[in-house]
């Protein structure tokens, strides 16, 4: 028996390592961006040491050509030091963009692959479209909260130890009341960034739950239409963006405030260090050249309080949605692989329910649930609303836990086998078949991606489905819509019996597939599922009399507990429930 791939490393669950998590795969590209930077920023500094030089070069030189020297040479450097520059940051965002497009592009595929992993009951509960919005934001933040690290941060930070060098290399007095001033902005921020972090969290909250609030009211648009709830909806939603509104407006104006202090802080700074290089002058400690390098400087690390609150405000935002996000996806799958899974391997397609309990919501579902599915036998599963039909499919294909026992195929626990053999061993036709807003030839090769044009026109054929689908303008090659949206009931279904005939598992499950069929459909769909069950084992959920006939077996349940097992024949004649469903039978179904 085959064993799964190791586990990887798991996913962090926290911003700042989620995105060294996903940038260290490429160190190389992130090392050579962020060296780039440092000499970029480097040279952008000295672009003002040479600008001083070239000043007090000047001034002392006596003759014109002493002065046309002194152009020459610093006006030269000066002009080299500013290409050196801008080519330096030019490399670093080819560099840099190479690097983050690579971690954005895997930040996208594993956090839809952990999502995948979610359990039944964790997609049940939550908005498609709030969870892709979710990845979206948790990813795409990611990327900009790493071009600000390299670009404003690092870039920033680089800049003020410069500054700093030359600061105290011109007067130290200075350069420690600038030091001083630095480290009373610095512990600002951080305070007011960390009173922040909830609105903003409660914001990309907001915000996610709108746009998921907003994909279900437009998946479902026919249903609003044939309500004639159009105007409920929007009013719904309008008081759903009205809140989202508010809390952006509550984390937008906290942000504002703290750049209005920063810019304050940046004034204060500007002032007192003029005060201080004017004593200097005064002094005679300060040559032109020195000045217009302190001045240049100054209005860098003015210019740079005030940025550096605005990439905080933007840290601070993109941080919020990375947390909010990774919150909700990085959560413990309920239902998870052993790490001695091994691949169910399918001989006959027994199964078995041994001593089967299973509760949900602290409601028992099952109790000591026994059953035998013969391999290749056909069941039917019976029973009113709630009895456990649908729970027992659930079951089988491990969509939930049990709480006790165990469900074995073959003479494996389905527990102790891996999710994605198990389910590869089973085929579904739902009695709703979801299909992809994909063409009709891609919805029946998800059975079997690699099946070949006449593998998918055959199954077509024995589901029925090839002539209608040759009937449409674009044959195989026509998009179905969201959910199938441009296809007839019946049609949808007829898709999901082709796709579950080429994917040819041992075991099939069938939520009454031919309940959406007209008469005439149903007939030629019998004979084909018929072909289709031959060899496997089967169970459906029936309501329909002419599927009942075709199973081997019927299974009556009732609050999670067989109270009748036998043959159609038997079972009609019993004088139990399905005699009374059978009796009360209304235009073929039984009526629960």
């Amino acid at each position: 028996m085959q064993r799964p791939e190791k586990t990887k490393q798991p996913i962090p669950a926290t911003p700042l390592r989620f995105i060294w998590y996903l940038g260290s795969k490429y160190k190389f590209l992130g090392i050579v961006s962020f060296l780039l930077v440092f000499l970029a920023e480097t040279l952008n500094i000295l672009i003002f040491y040479v600008s001083s030089r070239l000043v007090d070069s000047f001034t002392l030189a006596t003759t014109v050509d002493d002065q046309k020297e002194v152009i020459m040479f610093w006006g030269g450097l000066f002009l080299l030091v500013s290409m050196g520059n801008f080519i330096l940051y030019r490399l670093s965002g080819f560099t840099a963009i190479g690097w983050v497009i690579k971690f954005h592009k895997d930040g996208y595929d594993e956090l839809y692959a952990y999502l995948s992993r979610h359990s039944h009951t964790y997609f049940s509960n939550r908005f498609g479209g709030a969870l892709s919005n979710k990845i979206s934001n948790a990813v795409d933040s990611s990327a900009g909260l790493m071009f600000q690290v390299l670009w404003t941060f690092f870039s920033e930070l680089i800049g003020l130890i410069v500054t700093f060098f030359f600061f105290f290399m011109v007067d130290a007095r200075i350069g420690f009341v600038l030091l001083i001033i630095f480290i009373i902005v610095l512990m600002f921020n951080i305070i007011a960034v960390r009173r922040r972090r909830p609105l903003v969290i409660t914001y990309s909250a907001a915000s996610s739950k709108a746009r998921g609030e907003g994909v279900d009211t437009i998946s479902n648009i026919s249903v609003v239409r044939q309500f004639a709830q159009s105007q409920y909806e929007l009013k719904r939603l309008s008081e759903v963006f009205s809140d989202r509104a508010a809390k952006d407006v509550r984390q937008s104006y906290f942000g504002e405030m703290i750049m209005v202090v920063n810019s304050f802080f940046a004034i204060a700074m500007t002032a007192i260090i003029l005060f201080l290089l004017y004593r200097l002058l005064l002094e005679g400690g300060m040559t032109a050249g020195t000045l217009v390098l302190m001045l240049g400087l100054l209005g860098r690390v003015g210019y740079m309080f005030i940025t550096t609150g605005q990439a905080l405000n933007r840290f601070i935002r993109e941080y919020g949605n990375i947390e909010e996000g990774l919150k909700e996806i990085l959560i413990d799958h309920e239902i998870q692989d052993l790490p001695t899974a091994i691949h169910l391997c399918i001989d006959k397609g027994e199964i078995k329910c041994n001593n089967v309990t299973f509760k949900y919501e602290n409601n028992t579902v099952f109790q000591d649930f026994n059953l035998t599915i013969t391999p290749g036998q056909r069941v039917g599963l019976v029973g009113s609303s709630g009895a456990g039909k649908t729970t027992f499919v659930s079951l089988l294909l491990r969509q939930h836990e049990l709480t006790g026992g165990a469900i074995m195929i073959d003479g494996q626990n389905i527990a102790e086998v891996t999710q994605d053999s198990l389910r590869k061993a089973i085929a579904v036709v739902p009695q709703e078949p979801a299909l992809f807003h994909r063409t009709i030839r891609e919805n029946i090769a998800y059975g079997k991606p690699d099946a070949t044009d006449e593998e998918i026109i055959e199954v077509a054929k024995k589901a029925q489905a090839h002539d209608f689908i040759k009937s449409l303008p674009e044959g195989y090659n026509t998009l179905v819509g969201e959910r199938g949206v441009k296809l007839s009931g019946g049609q949808k279904q007829r898709v999901a019996i082709a796709r579950a005939i080429l994917k040819d598992a041992p075991i099939l499950v069938l939520d009454e597939a031919t309940s959406a069929l007209d008469s005439e459909s149903e007939v030629e769909i019998q004979k084909s599922l018929h072909i289709l069950m031959a060899g496997k084992t089967v169970i459906a959920i029936a309501h329909r009399l002419s599927t009942l006939r075709e199973m081997d077996r019927i299974i009556v349940l009732e609050a999670g507990k067989i109270i009748e097992d036998g043959t159609h024949e038997t079972l009609k004649d019993f004088g139990g429930t399905y005699q009374r469903l059978w009796d009360h039978q209304a235009g073929g179904f039984l009526v629960e």
